[in-house]
């Protein structure tokens, strides 16, 4: 006979997952994991959300993507993700040591040590920059390493780096603060800046590495995800807009469950919202118009400070360079052997910085011939876009030209558009001090993404970090019912 005093096995529930970007899958894969149903519920028809490839009906072979991401060697919960769903992150993405080198050879570059070696030695062999200014920078660093990479909350980078010389703001610190704040430096956190440097430069060998996507970004993540959810149990259904969430009637058991939520008054046990702030800003502010009086606060505050975020944009100009097959076969040679063999790049490294301005937009330019893509396509980035007066249109000719004046020497033939993608809402600001809005909302219910409060900018591991969280204190809640 069986002993009635063992342990059950948990009962399986129902949790909604509103939104199939990459936090919303990495929050469904640990609902999953923890053995209850994962329905996931996205309104557009492509899955990915701001990191998502884009097809050409044109040109189904090559897809790009609605913007160029790097992840970096700590993000270890992305790459713990990928393995999951069966992703190699050893043939998925290309690891390099970080590198900011500009196209006339000057700019930092790390060698492959472990830390604080690699920085040091990084910055005693940087080229086009004075020994004071090596200095200055040894000197700030070390600095920063004595406080704990902590400052006053209210410090912009800009404040913290007020004493570097000129020439190492423009070439080092502005770069890389966009790259990972996408926040300009006299408004960015200069306390989430110090933790991204603190956590890619300390978190072990390699955590500094730049990882460059070999594929397109769904290919990446979210197509396997998926794949993963649905051969374990979940449900994935593209083209469904939420268009209404409200708390179960009732505040009491019902059959053993807790009162749930209402999709469309479809019943969930449980809810995490992994859309955009404004999105879930709206379905919170839609509960609320019939929740329980004691609850309506707690909604209305979360939509409040969800709303209240500012978002900033980033544009992408794909290029196309004609005849990319001219490069000098001795330079090619050169390129394919530092890259392998299969390389097709037309660059000397797959990322390159560029010197920007008002007129000439783009920080980094990527060689996705170099990446496993067509050769001779370069992909353009304008982090802070919405900064830029001009049309799409203009800033793709303000980049084209840039180009031209920056890269020239070093490509075989001139460029053309290919396509520009604008994200307008793709990062919120990182600015100093800026209350972000809580994964918990209410029992049952949490919101996940890369806005969403927690250490670090609007980036992959952030959002991923942020689901995986929501994904498992809904299955512990549950639990616990």
């Amino acid at each position: 006979m069986a002993n009635a005093n063992a342990t059950a096995t948990p009962a399986r529930r129902k949790i909604a997952i509103v939104g199939a970007g990459w936090a919303g899958m990495a929050a469904a894969l640990a609902v999953a994991q923890a053995g209850h149903e994962a329905i996931v519920l996205e309104a557009a028809h492509a899955i990915g959300g701001r990191a998502r490839a884009l097809f050409d009906p044109k040109n189904t072979d090559t897809p790009l993507d609605n913007g160029q991401h790097i992840l970096i060697g700590a993000y270890s919960e992305c790459l713990r993700l990928m393995r999951l769903v069966g992703v190699a992150p050893e043939s998925a993405l290309l690891r390099l040591p970080l590198a900011l080198r500009f196209a006339d050879g000057g700019g930092l570059q790390l060698p492959d040590l472990p830390p604080p070696w690699d920085a040091l030695a990084g910055i005693a062999t940087a080229r086009g920059w004075r020994w004071r200014d090596k200095w200055a920078l040894l000197r700030l660093a070390s600095a920063w390493q004595r406080s704990g990479f902590a400052c006053a909350p209210d410090a912009t980078v800009a404040q913290l780096c007020a004493r570097l010389p000129a020439r190492l703001v423009e070439d080092f610190i502005a770069p890389l603060c966009v790259s990972a704040l996408n926040t300009p430096l006299h408004e960015a956190s200069g306390a989430v800046f110090l933790r991204v440097l603190h956590d890619s430069l300390f978190s072990g060998r390699g955590g500094s590495h730049l990882l460059l996507p070999r594929t397109d970004l769904g290919s990446l993540f979210p197509a396997p995800a998926a794949h993963w959810l649905r051969a374990h149990g979940g449900a994935l259904h593209t083209g469904r807009r939420v268009q209404r969430l409200a708390r179960e009637d009732g505040s009491g058991e019902r059959e053993g469950a807790p009162a749930g939520w209402l999709l469309d008054g479809e019943r969930f046990d449980a809810v995490v919202l992994a859309t955009s702030a404004g999105a879930a800003a709206r379905l919170l502010g839609c509960a609320a118009d019939t929740a329980p009086g004691a609850e309506r606060p707690a909604l209305h505050a979360w939509a409040t400070c969800a709303q209240a975020l500012r978002h900033t944009a980033i544009a992408t100009v794909y290029a196309q360079c004609a005849q990319p097959d001219r490069l000098p076969a001795a330079i090619g040679a050169v390129r394919r052997k530092a890259r392998g063999a299969a390389a097709q790049g037309v660059l000397p490294q797959p990322l390159l910085a560029l010197r920007s301005s008002a007129t000439q937009p783009a920080q980094f330019v990527f060689d996705r011939g170099a990446l496993g893509g067509p050769p001779g396509l370069l992909a353009f980035v304008v982090s802070a876009a919405d900064t830029l007066a001009g049309t799409r249109a203009q800033i793709e000719q303000q980049v084209l030209a840039q180009a031209h004046a920056q890269l020239a020497h070093l490509l075989p033939g001139p460029l053309h558009a290919v396509q520009t993608v604008v994200e307008k809402r793709a990062t919120f600001a990182c600015t100093p001090a800026l209350q972000r809005p809580p994964a918990y909302i209410l029992p049952g219910l949490w919101a996940c993404g890369d806005y969403v409060a927690g250490p670090y900018p609007a980036t992959l591991e952030g959002a991923v970090r942020s689901g995986t969280a929501a994904g498992q204190q809904a299955a512990e809640w549950l639990a616990q019912r």
